[in-house]
């Protein structure tokens, strides 16, 4: 054999030797790849949306009032998320909490990760022929049984597919941070991020039983209010305020009470008016037929609440799925005919800045 030939099939065999530890390398760095993957793909996204709501507010404890959680379930999904990761991200003391550096880093990824799997589950629903899948809803306990579960049945005739979770709850739930669909509100709007649609506007009515005012008479003007025995709905707030108009006074007048009473249902408020335990604030869509079967009685006619307005909000106004579509649509055609003494308005939608947007904006 030559000089040359021997070369030649050693070269060979030395490319060979090349072309194969290559391929080794490239098997190996898939693998990591596909480890890679694979752990990411598990990573528990709703443990990110947790991590990422605690972070922020820096608090375990915030952070689940604001999610609606217990703070044992927020400790244990954070603690398991760290240890899929390997890594430190919150810092933890009796004093106080730190987030780290690559909990920081984890942190802006988390947001992302939990925008694209939104967008793409909204995407993908928003294309499909059939209405199915689950709605999440948090109401407040004070229009949940008058106003939602009658727009809740109606929902359900039309889509039987989909299943809905309701949550009643005066706690404001955080929107972007939990895994509600939409939120029914009472009152203005203090989040501008969010996308709201109005669909009904009401005003509570101050009643009373024969058999107290009988006792104690029937207040003329706000102003007589203190010298009675006064029931309220709670509004969430550490101080009762009425605000009342009327012709003489159309900028209205507030009025801080001190109830002897306060709760935060209105079947309960309804029960101790009848059975006179004092005045009291029923929502409009609450009376029924209390009053036209003189159960109880209006005081003050002349004297309105303000009006109050109920909203659904939702928290993007792109690719928003099926479900939240069609029961924004039929909230907000439905909820006047269910009440048709209740103020009228236009149902218009409302864009992040404020101001009013067509209903596509809010409903694609």
């Amino acid at each position: 054999m030559s000089a040359a030939s021997t070369f030649d099939r050693l070269a060979i065999g030395a490319h060979a030797d090349l072309i194969r530890i290559h391929a080794d390398n490239n098997v190996r760095t898939a693998a990591r790849r596909r480890s890679d993957c694979t752990a990411f793909a598990a990573l528990n996204l709703n443990a990110l949306r947790i991590f990422a709501k605690v972070a922020e507010v820096n608090s375990f404890s915030e952070g689940a009032r604001l999610l609606g959680l217990p703070v044992s379930t927020v400790s244990r999904q954070i603690a398991d998320l760290e240890t899929q990761l390997g890594v430190r991200l919150l810092e933890r003391s009796t004093r106080r909490l730190r987030i780290t550096d690559i909990g920081a880093e984890v942190l802006e990824e988390a947001r992302v990760a939990v925008d694209i799997r939104e967008s793409i589950l909204g995407l993908v629903s928003s294309r499909s022929s059939s209405v199915s899948g689950v709605l999440r809803i948090s109401v407040p306990l004070r229009i949940a049984k008058s106003l939602i579960m009658p727009l809740v049945g109606a929902f359900q005739s039309s889509y039987p597919d989909v299943r809905v979770q309701m949550t009643i709850s005066d706690r404001a739930a955080d929107l972007s941070m939990s895994d509600f669909d939409l939120l029914l509100k009472i009152g203005p709007m203090k989040d501008s991020s969010q996308i709201s649609r109005r669909i009904l506007t009401f005003r509570d009515c101050l009643l009373a039983s024969p058999v107290y005012l009988d006792s104690h008479g029937a207040p003329e003007t706000p102003s007589e209010l203190p010298g009675h025995r006064l029931v309220a709905l709670w509004s969430g707030e550490p101080k009762t305020e009425w605000s009342f108009t009327n012709n003489n006074y159309p900028h209205g007048i507030a009025l801080a009470i001190q109830p002897c009473l306060t709760v935060n249902d209105p079947a309960s408020l309804a029960e101790a008016l009848l059975a006179g335990m004092g005045l009291g604030n029923l929502p409009s869509m609450a009376v029924g037929d209390l009053v036209q079967t003189g159960e109880l009685i209006e005081v003050m006619p002349q004297w309105r609440f303000s009006t109050l307005d109920v909203s659904i909000v939702h928290a993007s106004s792109r690719h928003v799925r099926r479900p939240v579509q069609e029961f924004i649509r039929l909230a907000a055609k439905l909820a006047p005919t269910l009440f048709p003494l209740c103020p009228r308005i236009d149902g218009e939608a409302h864009n992040r800045n404020g101001g009013a947007a067509p209903d596509a904006a809010a409903v694609p």
